[in-house]
């Protein structure tokens, strides 16, 4: 059993969904283990990881106009506004989605479906610097 770790660093430009898929995919090819379990998890509380659909752009669009509507800037139910009126709404939307995911890796390969990719969803409006750490275990 063997395991690696990796940290992706991906620059935004701000609140949009980014898809990484080719970097992890890149990553893994590399790595040596055919039968495993990758997890990624991302190390900040204003941007978060989703698998969703990678083949019509209009499902990331739909994605941000419906989270625009759910967690809107600016709510006055949000008292936390330290960094600006995307501050509370940023860390709302990342409790809404996931931090972590865990992907089979099966014949060096990870086992992501037909039309599924892997996703940076920044939830700031700023450019960020985004760390994901990948951590990979197998043989």
């Amino acid at each position: 059993m063997k395991q690696l770790t990796y940290t992706l660093i991906r620059k935004t430009q701000g609140r949009r969904i980014y898809d990484i898929t080719a970097e992890v995919k890149k990553w893994i090819e590399g790595a040596a283990i055919t039968t495993g379990l990758l997890t990624l998890y991302i190390q900040h509380t204003s941007a978060s990881l989703l698998i969703n659909e990678n083949y019509d752009p209009d499902v990331t669009d739909d994605l941000e106009r419906f989270f625009d509507r759910l967690v809107p800037d600016g709510d006055p139910l949000f008292l936390h506004t330290v960094e600006g009126e995307d501050d509370m709404p940023a860390h709302a939307r990342t409790a809404l989605t996931a931090v972590n995911l865990a992907i089979p890796v099966i014949d060096g390969k990870v086992a992501l479906g037909t039309w599924q990719g892997i996703f940076l969803f920044e939830h700031r409006h700023m450019a960020a610097t985004r760390r994901v750490v990948l951590h990979l275990i197998g043989e």
